[in-house]
């Protein structure tokens, strides 16, 4: 009787997590097909297409960041950082996310000079804040806005609506929020602490990317901020 093999269970765990990704992105595809040749007749309809669209998008999206959070816990995910204008990141997250903001009446504001380029990850930045946009065209009310600057050193990118605002708890401890702990007590904070782990592969000397929340932000409600050095 032969010994039994064991089974590497994350190895296998990530495999399904990579199949399942690509599933709900060729979900994703046919769902953007369909309201693309049929569009929505009534508020129902377009109601029913939008939390489609919107719940196959997230689970899209949380899949990327288990692989991706994976792959940091097995010291298999290169950070590649070169210099990008930010325009071209933001407005590709945009047009990602456009039949979204049509089907949910948002309307979306991009602020910040074309010509400002920065040092960061694209596709791992980009990931993040597909996230967030992604959680502001569903919890806001009508507005989206999304600037990038230079503060204090800092390559700053806000994503602010005119929603209900983060929970006072998450205010109060961003950082806890955000934490292993808190995913291991089955807390659903996944976005946030894969916001803060990817901000915080950016370095420079002894400076680290972060993010900040804060409520009654530039349009009322929420405000998520990520720093990168």
């Amino acid at each position: 009787m032969s010994d039994k093999q064991g089974i590497d269970f994350s190895t296998v765990l990530a495999s399904s997590v990579h199949d399942m990704k690509n599933s709900v992105a060729m979900l994703l595809v046919n769902v953007e097909g369909i309201l693309d040749k049929y569009q929505p007749k009534g508020k129902e309809e377009s109601q029913h297409f939008k939390s489609l669209h919107y719940e196959a998008s997230r689970i899209n999206g949380e899949l990327i960041q288990l692989l991706t959070l994976y792959r940091m816990d097995e010291h298999l995910l290169p950070v590649q950082v070169d210099e990008y204008y930010l325009v071209d990141m933001l407005e590709e997250q945009i047009a990602r996310n456009q039949l979204l903001l049509d089907t949910s009446d948002v309307t979306l504001e991009l602020d910040l000079d074309t010509g400002f380029a920065w040092y960061f990850d694209v596709d791992l930045l980009a990931g993040v804040v597909h996230n967030i946009l992604l959680n502001c065209i569903r919890y806001t009310k009508s507005k989206v806005r999304i600037s990038a600057k230079e503060l204090d050193g800092y390559l700053a990118i806000s994503i602010a609506d005119d929603g209900n605002g983060y929970p006072e708890k998450m205010l109060e401890q961003p950082d806890l929020m955000a934490s292993e702990a808190q995913l291991s007590a089955g807390q659903t904070h996944l976005g946030l602490f894969f916001a803060e782990q990817i901000a915080s592969l950016h370095k420079q000397g002894e400076r680290q990317g972060r993010i900040e929340l804060k409520n009654n932000g530039i349009l009322g409600g929420g405000e998520l901020t990520i720093y990168l050095p």
